[in-house]
């Protein structure tokens, strides 16, 4: 008796039941992944976001709210706020060298400034002790506008 499958056809049937538990397979691990990922970042997010202690008022275009919105939908973060003090963090994160740059010259800003003090503070000290000029202070000018006192 026959059935009417050939010999080929258990092979056919067995090559697909194994490309069918591989893809399952694969989708169990990157779904495992994607869980454990997740959850690392959540993770960081909380320690990074429970540091925050500046309030910031900000206004963004409708393009940034869709997409804050999308990470707060997403269940990644709890609120606008968490998302934007995130991208902000990460954003400063990958400008580091242009920080550092800022820094650098900040500091030599600061130094040209300190100097200015204290050459303002060296003249105005000469201005104080010079003789000449509280003379002129403390005696009146006499001019020819002046009557003289009778």
């Amino acid at each position: 008796m026959t059935t009417g499958k050939t010999e080929s056809e258990p092979k056919t049937e067995d090559k697909k039941r194994a490309h069918r538990d591989t893809l399952e397979d694969i989708g169990n691990q990157v779904e495992k992944f994607a869980s454990k990922t997740a959850e690392s970042i959540k993770k960081i997010l909380d320690k990074t976001l429970s540091s925050r202690n500046t309030v910031l008022t900000i206004r963004v275009d409708d393009e940034s709210n869709t997409k804050l919105n999308m990470l707060v939908d997403s269940g990644i973060f709890r609120s606008r706020s968490e998302s934007a003090a995130f991208l902000i963090n990460e954003g400063i994160k990958s400008q580091e060298s242009l920080f550092s740059r800022i820094a650098s010259k900040l500091e030599k800003i600061d130094k040209i400034k300190e100097e200015l003090s204290g050459i303002i503070s060296e003249e105005i000290k000469a201005i104080k002790s010079s003789p000449e000029k509280t003379e002129s202070k403390t005696k009146p000018r006499k001019t020819g506008s002046q009557k003289p006192t009778k």
